[in-house]
């Protein structure tokens, strides 16, 4: 699924132009990061905003990357990533105060699905560096909506 990197819309495979906004888009309808008057290339800054939650939000306080709807996806996108990443830890540490019922079996049991859920959350944030340095805006099922949402309030 590409996307146009100016106005946001879908664009459909073997396309050159944007329906929405008709800006031409390259490579046959994957949208490419433009390069700004200044400053870094979309797919650059879209891929930063997946560092850590501080280049994030200084993306969505700076211009021009803050009227920049796929740099403003991005950035949200990680926020919220952050943010479920932190309540899924704290549901962790309630199951493992919950697990000390069952002294030995309990804390593995815990430890592992830990493990399990903490290299779900790595292998998704390699694909978003991914696709972001790709200049896509992959969406996450429940959290890409919500960044979609805000990237486009603006």
């Amino acid at each position: 699924m590409a996307f146009c990197n100016i106005c946001g819309a879908q664009i459909a495979d073997g396309t050159t132009t944007c329906a929405a906004c008709a800006s031409r888009v390259s490579g046959g309808g994957v949208a490419t990061a433009a390069a700004p008057a200044q400053g870094m290339t979309d797919n650059v800054a879209g891929l930063l905003a997946y560092i850590t939650i501080i280049p994030a939000i200084v993306f969505l306080l700076v211009a021009p990357y803050n009227k920049n709807r796929f740099v403003r996806f991005h950035a949200f996108q990680n926020i919220f990533l952050c943010v479920a990443a932190i309540a899924l830890w704290i549901v962790l540490m309630i199951l493992t105060v919950a697990a000390s019922v069952v002294p030995v079996i309990g804390h593995l049991l815990v430890m592992l699905l830990g493990l399990v859920v903490w290299i779900g959350f790595f292998v998704i944030w390699i694909m978003l560096l991914i696709k972001a340095s790709q200049g896509q805006m992959w969406k996450l099922p429940v959290i890409g909506d919500m960044a979609e949402k805000q990237a486009n309030a603006m």
